[in-house]
């Protein structure tokens, strides 16, 4: 029996996590001549409510930061004068490191560094409890008898486990090359109160309360050993003054059970029908079968399980059921498959200057905004082209309108075809939608794409399908701004007729590169259920259109539907509040010609204005690509909004009345 250890200073890192808070709360509760620091960035997981017990101790104290900033780890090390650590921190959701593996990386082995190296440089460090998991064992056999011992070969399956053993590798390479006091702990499954509910039993209590349906991965049959939290403490109490230096030790029970009958039980508790309340999806992509320690080493320190499975889960259901809004909005996590990295609404509000409290503007439509991500091509701000003669490009136009409406917003800045730069931004704004204004046009027009195929398809596609795969992932609905140059008059919609072409209808126009690239994601984009399509005609602001044709030395006089935005911007945020989703022909009804918008042009600007017209074969002549002319149907949208205007009628009023002397003012210079 190894001598009793007496720690002093103790950093604890990732205790507003779940595991942790309660090993937090049960240390400054039980040894109050023990310092205790904590340092936690707070992620999604992580809640400052779980280490409330602790908060008004005078022993405590709270960091928020993040384990990967070396200067904060050797701060922390030498102004609190620590000399153990206990290291939880990390990300631990299976199903999150099947989508973001890199996050996995940076936090748990390459956070796992730091602290090491900051151990190292200090050297005043008597214990480092490296906290890991019975995962990296790999899958049990379903007819083993024993549990995998601490010498148990590692043989991690998924992107969650592997980190993990990375990080162990590296705890015993320090451990046995510069000789820093290392102890790593292996666990069984945790449940209990403060439990974040991305996990299996708190994501069913909570759903059951709802009396919604139970998500069962695959058939149900994984076996899985559940260990109540508090027991779980106590175990990380006894290896701290009792483990020894450069052991490992599994934490765990040999009570298994399978899902479907964790399932079934809850069901129980809540008086539902397992056979109506029991759901089953799509399995993950590799579902360990089972996961089964010896726990007979641990044992020896005299630790021993005190909590039963009924007693345990009778506890952990009161406790949701009388702290049900303990996270917030949740529902994100609830989903079969949440893949999170963060959920939105969990009592935060986004960073900047639009960090304001928005949920009231929205309680009748049951929408709550935290804030949301609007994707733009360019910023608003650094953009000398929006300060110029008075007009905004059109998403600075829908910042307007968000800041307008008290809705917190930020201006996306990440690259669409970098998962990676989408995923952080989308963590650390915590919005609740994303509306995506972002492609290739092409510099100066639509020919540009037709030379920079690659370019455009990464743009166009890629980079919209990655946020809207990013956003379906974290339960956001994006509403994406695409194009409805991507039809042409034909036959069944012949120029002139007024019918229109209809969401429903597969686009028939690949006469340019941008066209075939915007048809492609729309097509692609149908299989998120989480992505309404705006698709705009003449996306540009009316003011800048008719600035431009202003210009042109000939205009073709065709017929087409045209957006004015300043009408219909507002009605996509409603779109958005009402939660609809699917395709939206976003255009005002009707058509409009060249022709027809430079006579309104001159009878409201310009008395003496003169243009001339050519014909679509001379047009060809000085383009690298032909253009798309079509009519969409409005129909669908008119509907939704009975107020909006036609073409011609929202020109006059949003365009031309109120802009008389902009648009003069402009065109003259």
């Amino acid at each position: 029996m190894a001598t009793t250890y007496e720690p002093k200073n103790i950093l604890i890192t990732g205790a507003a996590g779940f595991i942790a808070s309660h090993v937090c709360n049960r240390l400054i509760r039980n040894y109050p001549d023990y310092k205790i620091v904590v340092v936690d960035k707070l992620d999604y997981c992580s809640n400052l409510k779980n280490i409330l017990p602790s908060i008004s101790s005078q022993n405590f104290k709270f960091i928020k930061g993040d384990i990967a900033t070396a200067d904060l780890v050797n701060y922390v090390l030498l102004s609190e004068s620590i000399d153990t650590i206990m290291h939880f921190a990390a990300q631990t959701h299976v199903d999150n490191s099947f989508g973001n593996s890199f996050e996995f990386t940076k936090n748990n082995i390459y956070g796992t560094h730091v602290l090491l190296e900051a151990c190292k440089v200090t050297g005043q460090i008597k214990r480092f409890i490296h906290v890991s998991t019975d995962e990296v064992y790999g899958e049990t056999d379903e007819d083993a008898v024993m549990g995998n011992i601490e010498a148990s070969q590692l043989l991690p399956t998924n992107p969650y486990s592997a980190t993990k053993a990375g990080a162990e590798m590296l705890v015993m390479a320090y451990g046995r090359s510069y000789g820093l006091p290392v102890i790593t702990t292996r666990g069984n499954n945790v449940y209990g109160p403060n439990q974040f509910p991305e996990k299996l039993i708190p994501k069913f209590i909570l759903l059951a309360m709802k009396g919604q349906p139970l998500p069962i991965h695959g058939d149900g049959s994984n076996v899985r050993s559940y260990l109540y939290c508090e027991d779980v403490a106590e175990a990380f109490e006894t290896i701290l003054h009792r483990g020894e230096v450069g052991h490992v030790y599994n934490i765990g029970t040999q009570k298994e059970r399978r899902v479907i009958d964790v399932a079934k039980e809850i069901c129980q508790l809540f008086s539902l029908n397992p056979e109506t309340h029991i759901k089953y999806v799509e399995n993950r992509p590799f579902n360990d079968q089972r996961y089964f320690l010896d726990v007979q080493k641990l044992k020896t320190l005299g630790w021993f399980e005190r909590t039963s499975w009924e007693e345990g889960l009778k506890k952990t259901t009161e406790w949701y059921v009388n702290n049900s809004d303990w996270w917030g909005d949740v529902s994100g996590a609830l989903l079969p498959h949440p893949k999170m990295l963060m959920v939105p609404g969990i009592g935060r509000k986004c960073d900047g200057p639009h960090s304001r409290n928005s949920a009231s503007s929205f309680a009748a439509n049951n929408f709550i905004a935290s804030g949301m991500v609007v994707r733009s091509p360019r910023s608003p701000k650094n953009n000398p082209s929006t300060q110029k003669r008075g007009l905004k490009l059109p998403w600075g136009l829908l910042g307007q309108l968000c800041e307008k409406q008290g809705i917190p917003f930020v201006y996306g800045k990440g690259r669409l075809e970098e998962r990676s730069q989408l995923l952080q931004e989308i963590q650390t704004v915590k919005p609740t939608h994303v509306f995506n204004a972002a492609g290739l046009t092409g510099r100066p027009n639509a020919d540009w794409c037709e030379s920079h195929k690659v370019e455009t398809i990464r743009t166009n596609v890629v980079g919209t399908l990655n946020l809207a795969d990013v956003c379906r992932e974290h339960g956001l609905l994006m509403i994406n701004y695409g194009s409805g140059c991507i039809f042409e008059f034909d036959a069944e919609h012949p120029m002139g007729s007024g019918i229109g072409f209809k969401e429903e209808e597969k686009p028939n126009y690949t006469g340019s590169f941008y066209s075939k690239s915007k048809a492609v994601a729309e097509d692609l984009l149908n299989e998120y259920d989480n992505s309404p399509n705006a698709n705009i005609l003449q996306s540009e602001p009316p003011r800048n259109f008719v600035r431009k044709i202003t210009k042109y030395e000939k205009v073709v006089d065709i017929p087409n539907s045209m957006t004015v935005l300043d009408e219909l911007l507002p009605m996509s945020i409603e779109l958005a509040k009402r939660n609809r989703r699917g395709i939206w022909n976003f255009t005002n009804p009707g058509v409009v010609s060249h022709n027809e918008v430079l006579e309104l042009y001159k009878k409201y600007i310009d008395p003496n204005f003169k243009w001339v017209n050519f014909t679509l074969e001379e047009q060809a002549k000085v383009l690298v690509a032909p253009r798309s002319n079509n009519e969409m149907d409005a129909s669908k949208l008119k509907k939704e909004f009975p107020e909006l205007l036609s073409i011609k009628d929202s020109l006059i009023k949003y365009i031309f009345e109120p802009n008389k002397k902009s648009i003069a003012g402009a065109v003259s210079k």
